[in-house]
């Protein structure tokens, strides 16, 4: 079982950054692929980016590619998502998700567990 919790969502305007950070509980964070999803209002979610166990290999949309850099550190069972040149558009709430191999993690219907979310909100 994994818990994940999201944090670092907030208000900024376009053009400047947050960091979203994912804690997980548990000591087989390291064993799981995790990801990160967003869904905007009235919108389905979608995938943003993804990461595998160790950290070797990633995934990110092409929406985000070159603004958005997802990491983790596995010592502190903690995930990333470092988002900068943030735009309008990328308002959402951004999840963060496990799954047990890294090409589930590319798919939000292969995702294990869940957090419940962070609002990002990007004023233009």
């Amino acid at each position: 079982q994994v818990q994940l919790v999201e944090s670092g969502g907030g208000l900024v305007q376009a053009g400047g950054s947050l960091r979203l950070s994912c804690a997980a509980s548990g000591r087989t964070f390291k064993t799981y692929a995790s990801g990160w999803f967003r869904q905007a209002p009235g919108k389905e979610r979608e995938f943003v980016a993804a990461i595998s166990g160790g950290g070797g290999m990633t995934a990110h949309a092409n929406s985000v590619k070159g603004r958005f850099t997802i990491s983790r550190d596995n010592a502190k069972n903690t995930m990333y998502l470092q988002m900068n040149s943030l735009k309008p558009e990328d308002t959402a709430v951004y999840y963060c998700a496990a799954a047990l191999s890294y090409y589930s993690a590319l798919k939000e219907d292969g995702m294990d567990y869940w957090g419940k979310g962070t609002l990002v909100t990007v004023s233009s």
